[in-house]
């Protein structure tokens, strides 16, 4: 049997963005994300991480390379640990165009889409695919991915041998979800309460 990877998946921290049309990109730290990813490393650093991996949308890695400094270890991104695309909505400045595309997929219904963008069973498989990479990569290590929450809500809990929620709770910005994976099982190890202000 080999050791178990523990990967402590976290969503990016507080960001602002350049303009208010949607977009898949973009998004730069306010001075609380960047306060926020310090302490994210800072908490983590009696948890020895071995690395730091991340989405390569600038919140995230922004978020990487600060909880990163904080921990002395390297940073390495993966597109995969990427927030799900707006898709045809890109460019637009629509409320909220994904809300009823995202209630379905977190109802079951993942062969539903974004116009122009993915179902939730190939969102689920992207992340499932870059996880398992991660954990083959550091067997018997701990270590940090910094994705998106709305790609974490979706996707951890369809991956996981235990559900940690049904629907899980939302994510506040730098939250940790705790997995570990072995060569038989995924288990969530804890998934934090939602932010006061998502209740």
């Amino acid at each position: 049997m080999t050791a178990a990877a523990t990967i402590l998946v976290a969503r990016h921290a507080d960001a602002e963005y350049e303009s208010h049309h949607w977009a898949d990109e973009g998004g730069s730290l306010t001075d609380t994300g960047r306060a926020q990813a310090h302490d994210l490393g800072h908490r983590l650093a009696g948890r020895d991480v071995a690395h730091v991996w991340t989405s390569t949308y600038a919140r995230a890695v922004q978020t990487a390379e600060i909880a990163a400094a904080a921990l002395g270890v390297a940073v390495t991104t993966r597109e995969a640990l990427r927030e799900f695309s707006v898709g045809s909505f890109s460019g637009s400045r629509a409320d909220d165009p994904f809300a009823e595309t995202y209630a379905a997929w977190l109802s079951g219904d993942l062969e539903r889409r974004l116009p122009g963008g993915e179902t939730g069973a190939q969102l689920r498989l992207r992340m499932h695919h870059v996880l398992h990479e991660i954990a083959d990569r550091h067997r018997g290590q701990t270590v940090l991915a910094v994705s998106h929450g709305g790609l974490m809500r979706l996707a951890l809990p369809l991956i996981l041998t235990q559900e940690p929620a049904d629907p899980p709770a939302r994510l506040a910005n730098c939250a940790v979800v705790e997995l570990t994976v072995d060569d038989q099982h995924w288990r969530c190890v804890s998934w934090p309460p939602a932010p006061a202000e998502a209740e």
